[in-house]
């Protein structure tokens, strides 16, 4: 593959400033000044048609008369002047453009017309934009800085992604202050054609960027978004901050970019599927980096704390408290062993208070032991300046001590002048240090939260996989005849049928229009029953006195029938038929009342919701949200995240909770949003779950109509492809299985490309290759079904290898054609493997609208060749390279 399609935007040979000025006070100016005193390289070139020469250098009347070919132009000009610089680049062949001028999209319906004309020019000319309204770019490695922010940018290996130039320049002088240099910066500004997503793609295998810290204000795309984290989080870590989390900051998000927010609570779910930590100031974004840069590595969110003073171990552990981080329980070896180095006085507990005349073989021992101790993830080493203690000496020890241990080692070495030369020590060192120690606290949760998020990551559910089938089709006419009918809001019995096609257990419900319909159904049903109003008005029964439970005759539910619809109809003369349903009264002595619900995020699409139930839960607010698809994992996450798992313990004299029967209740309303994009809104309330299991008592759907192309279009996150597995026999008779690649594939992945010849590596990387490294088996095994496919060959006959094959593509920029690699084992070759895995990748990118298939192949490769021809792909030349050819095939024909 050829180098990125946004590299011109980064390492430019050739770069014109349009509005470039002598006006210090001037954008045009300080992009200017701001480009030589990077030192850039390559040419650059002022365009203004009123000055001659600029800052020293020839300017220019406009772009074509630049004698150079130019890789990027930045312009600053006036917005209404843009569409006509917009055609001269694209007269010119200029293919990148950075608009920093503000006036589109963010003002209203005039800017809005004037960034559709600039768009649609530079869709004609093929020309992709980074902004309008925006900061620009920077890459300081390639002395480029083509920002008009105060000063220059230091180089390092964080890159940096804003929404807003405000806060970027806020940052970047934050992180001057704190000798943090960057490997790229980026202004998104309105993001009016390359966003997020696309920038994240091209950081994830930038070798110059180790750490990515973003600011987010609202997003676009969202499926496009979370594909870049994804890309991006599986190779290096992703710190984020969002701003708008609450009402008045969401208004102010929506003035000043013009982009939808999600609802906070479904963002936070969003971006942990992504496997990305969440901050919550610009000092935590750097926190954040700066202990994540280190790979340390945390299974659990168990910290010790070591302190040579009492109060700060203290504040550390009510920190802890408040962020979710356990104070871990030192095991009795540890105790022993400690008992044995340290003064009798010491805590003999966590914080492990090691006393005011604490030396540094002291701190050594107990970091030593700590870190030994399997109740413990990481260690806090915290040091005020005391008489008896050399800060210096001691942070010798803790960086000599950590170096044993992948668990991660913080520091904070709190004081001023006596700790100053520890911390020197500490910042050339794998051991993170802190000023304070709450802050190392919150750095050590971040620590914690990615790992967690890490594992959400790389779980890849199927909308069906392994589960019983439901009936989806009958769902959707109920839904539809709902729809036709002129309703949007499904009764009780039709939302019970929709549970009860999708195996989620429901009580019997029978609709009645009057007390005799009522007292018939409730014999049929058997006593105790519950009466309830069935209406489309009245959404939440028990506020308007439509709820009567526990009845135990007919008399009754004759009375409770009259009394209610007298009460309604008193209420809402309008109302000539009052609609009720009789159920059968659920009895349970342990049943626990639970609440699942279901919402349409305007951003990130359905979102599952899950905590304590009842008619108290609005007061009660114990929810936690995912995206679909779940699997087991998550849905086990998701309840552990709120006061209900607790509930669902054994308590005094209820016996555990069928926990088993939740999982699967939240696993099959995962499957029937994934599945119906027709529902907006469902609440299953209350959802009683006791030991013998669960049953939906009471639900309420919210439903759409939908005419979405492709099958989960209405959701953020792909499922898993498993409609797309397919299983054959080779002419040999093996039982040979076709299906898309997993992240659990990674093992398989990697033996199978260690067992290639060298000349079947060679002909497939087109390169001397052993093996394949732990960054490339991410890439390969973790991918984007929406934008990309692979497609893996495998058997269980004991003659052949577990892998037999794999064929990829990924999707280019263009949208309409599509990259492909495929590559066979050896010793399965001329089995048709091959030519199976190539027809099922050509069909699964027509299906999902791509027009052409295509690949450089080397000439030598002869078989791929001939089996390429063979399925009618046409070979054509390169010019620029002599060993290989280019394959394509038009996918219409």
């Amino acid at each position: 593959m050829g180098p990125h399609y946004l590299n011109r935007f980064f390492t430019p040979k050739s770069v014109a400033i349009v509005g470039a000025s002598e006006r210090p006070e001037s954008v045009g100016y300080r992009l200017l000044l701001n480009m030589q005193e990077a030192e850039f390289k390559g040419g650059l070139y002022p365009v203004n048609n009123k000055r001659e020469q600029i800052l020293g250098l020839k300017a220019y009347p406009d772009l074509n008369s630049v004698p150079e070919d130019l890789d990027l132009v930045v312009i600053s000009t006036p917005a209404p002047t843009v569409p006509a610089v917009m055609r001269q680049c694209g007269e010119k062949g200029v293919n990148s453009v950075i608009i920093i001028t503000a006036g589109f999209g963010e003002l209203g319906e005039e800017g809005h017309r004037l960034q559709q004309e600039v768009l649609d020019i530079a869709h004609h000319y093929s020309i992709r934009i980074i902004g309008p309204n925006c900061l620009g770019v920077a890459r300081p490695s390639g002395f480029l800085n083509a920002t008009f922010c105060d000063g220059v940018i230091q180089d390092g290996n964080l890159a940096l992604l804003s929404q807003s130039g405000a806060v970027c320049t806020a940052i970047l002088d934050w992180a001057k202050s704190q000798d943090i240099g960057f490997s790229t910066v980026v202004s998104m500004g309105g993001a009016a054609d390359i966003d997020f997503g696309e920038v994240l793609d091209y950081l994830a295998t930038d070798t110059k960027t180790t750490g990515i810290l973003m600011y987010v204000e609202g997003i676009r795309d969202a499926r496009r978004f979370l594909s870049g984290l994804k890309a991006a989080a599986r190779l290096k870590p992703v710190v984020l901050i969002k701003s708008g989390r609450h009402e008045a900051g969401i208004k102010a998000a929506m003035s000043h970019t013009g982009a939808m927010v999600g609802g906070d609570n479904v963002f936070n779910a969003a971006i942990a599927r992504a496997g990305v930590v969440r901050v919550y100031s610009i000092s935590e974004l750097f926190s954040a980096a700066r202990v994540l840069a280190n790979n340390y590595e945390v299974t659990q969110d168990r910290l010790a704390i070591i302190t040579n003073a009492g109060g700060p171990g203290v504040m550390s552990t009510d920190r802890a408290e408040d962020v979710g981080i356990r104070m871990a329980e030192l095991s009795e070896e540890s105790l022993h062993a400690l008992n044995d180095v340290l003064p009798v006085h010491w805590s003999h507990a966590n914080p492990v208070d090691i006393l005011g005349d604490a030396t540094s073989e002291r701190y050594k021992q107990s970091l030593d032991i700590c870190l030994k101790d399997d109740n413990i993830d990481g260690v806090l080493a915290i040091l005020t300046p005391q008489a008896m203690t050399n800060p210096t000496e001691v942070a010798e020890f803790i960086i000599e001590g950590a170096k044993h241990s992948k668990k991660p080692v913080l520091a904070a070495w709190t004081g001023g002048a006596k700790v100053e030369e520890g911390r020197k020590l500490f910042a050339n060192s794998n051991v993170a240090h802190f000023n304070t120690p709450e802050v190392a606290v919150d750095a050590f949760g971040f620590l914690a939260n990615y790992a967690q998020n890490q594992i959400l990551l790389k779980q890849i559910p199927s909308p069906s996989d392994e589960r019983p089938v439901p009936d989806v089709t009958g769902a959707r006419l109920i839904i539809e005849r709902v729809l036709a009918e002129g309703r949007d809001v499904l009764t009780a019995q039709e939302a019970k049928a929709i549970l009860a096609a999708f195996h989620i257990p429901v009580n019997q419900t029978v609709k009645v229009t009057s007390a005799k319909d009522a007292m018939i159904a409730a014999e049929t049903l058997r006593f105790p029953v519950v009466l309830k109003i069935n209406m489309p008005e009245f959404s939440h029964k028990s506020d308007i006195g439509g709820v009567r439970l526990n009845i135990s005759s007919v008399e009754e539910v004759s009375r409770h029938f009259s009394e209610m619809e007298h009460a309604i109809k008193s209420k809402y003369p309008e109302i000539k038929e009052v609609g009720m349903t009789v159920e059968g009264m659920f009895k349970s002595d342990s049943g626990r009342e639970l609440m699942i619900g279901v919402v349409r995020d305007p951003v990130f699409g359905p979102a599952i919701s899950f905590g304590l139930g009842g008619t108290m839960v609005e007061i009660l607010k114990d929810n936690a949200v995912a995206l679909p698809p779940l699997n087991a994992y998550m849905v086990e996450q998701m309840i552990s995240k709120t006061k209900a798992a607790k509930y669902l313990q054994k308590f005094r004299n209820l016996p555990e909770a069928n926990k088993q029967a939740l999982v699967d209740v939240l696993l099959n309303i995962s499957e029937m949003v994934s599945e119906l994009p027709e529902i907006l809104e469902l609440d299953i309330n209350p959802l009683i779950v006791d030991a013998n299991g669960a049953i939906a008592v009471d639900a309420r759907i919210k439903a759409q109509s939908s005419h979405q192309l492709s099958r989960y279009a209405h959701m953020a996150i792909h499922p898993y492809p498993h409609e797309l597995t397919q299983r054959y026999l080779t002419a040999s008779g093996a039982n040979v299985t076709i299906r898309p690649i997993r992240p659990e594939d990674a093992k398989m992945e990697k033996d199978f490309v260690s067992r290639l010849s060298e000349k079947t590596k060679y002909f497939r990387y087109h390169q001397a290759l052993q093996e394949l490294t732990p960054e490339m088996l991410v890439r390969f095994t973790q991918i984007d079904y929406d934008k990309e496919m692979a497609f893996v060959a495998v058997s269980d006959e004991p003659t052949m290898p577990d892998e037999l094959g794999v064929g990829r593509y990924s999707v280019n920029p263009d949208g309409t054609s599509v990259e492909f690699a495929i590559v066979v084992a050896d010793d399965c070759q001329r089995l048709g493997i091959g030519s199976k895995l190539m027809r099922t990748l050509m069909q699964t990118a027509k299906d999902k609208g791509m027009l052409f298939f295509e690949a450089e192949v080397l000439k030598d490769n002869e078989p791929t060749l001939e089996m390429l021809k063979k399925l009618g792909f046409s070979i054509e030349p390169i010019a620029s390279k002599e060993d290989v050819v280019r394959a394509i095939k038009d996918l219409r024909q």
